[in-house]
């Protein structure tokens, strides 16, 4: 399986970073009480950080550089929040964070805790890889929830992470597909982390290896389970795990 990061993406964006965490092997059917515990440690200590500073998510330090991003790619962050400020925006209005499964829920504590965005992928479903790019008008996005056959496609240009045509997230870190999404059949997950160099590309290496040791930790005992993790940017704009 690769990852790759385009060079146009580069070209808008030169300090983009991606940290990845790619995970085989992992039984998402058991109960795994350390997570859920992680997963409400973290949202309660996202919750007193808000009430205490009344501050909204928007305006957090740490969702400042993505809205720029968003803007130096021609998104607009009123209509549409990266991942990070959309999840920290309903904690901080005191909607709660549910329990999904253990492969959301890590990646929901873990985003939650360092204030990072985090998607999770089902790599079962990708079609040899899967890209950072500019969409295409072949591309065809099915929005969460949709039945199979109801899209939403992006615009040509917009920037997507896309597995062959499918995009499994429209609008760079805003909103990902039903293809692709964790289920209890999910045995490998692919986690991207991003970030920016010379921002918070410390803290997506340290999320990485926080990754790898709860992943095996909680389930390191699973047949076949493997973790690896890699880096991409302007430098290494492709790895293959």
């Amino acid at each position: 399986m690769y990852f790759e990061i385009s060079q146009e993406v580069f070209d808008k964006l030169p300090n983009f970073v991606c940290g990845v965490v790619a995970v085989r092997g992992i039984d998402n059917t058991k109960d795994v009480p350390g997570i859920k515990k992680m997963l409400q440690e973290s949202a309660d200590e996202c919750k007193a950080y808000f009430d205490a500073s009344g501050n909204k998510a928007k305006n957090d330090p740490c969702v400042e550089p993505y809205r720029d991003a968003f803007r130096e790619i021609g998104i607009n962050p009123n209509r549409y929040a990266c991942a990070i400020e959309a999840l920290m925006d309903r904690i901080a209005k005191g909607k709660g964070m549910p329990s999904i499964n253990p492969a959301v829920d890590l990646g929901n504590a873990i985003s939650l805790k360092h204030r990072i965005p985090i998607g999770a992928h089902d790599m079962n479903t990708f079609h040899e890889g899967i890209s950072v790019r500019a969409a295409t008008s072949n591309d065809h996005f099915r929005p969460f929830g949709a039945p199979e056959g109801e899209y939403d496609d992006p615009e040509e240009g917009e920037i997507v992470y896309v597995s062959g045509n499918e995009v499994r997230t429209r609008r760079w870190t805003w909103r990902q597909s039903e293809v692709g999404k964790m289920t209890d059949e999910t045995t490998a997950v692919f986690y991207p982390i991003d970030g920016f160099t010379g921002f918070n590309d410390g803290e997506v290496k340290e999320v990485m290896e926080e990754f790898k040791t709860l992943l095996t930790e909680y389930f390191g005992d699973s047949d076949g389970f493997s973790v690896e993790t890699a880096v991409v940017d302007k430098d290494n704009p492709r790895t293959d795990i």
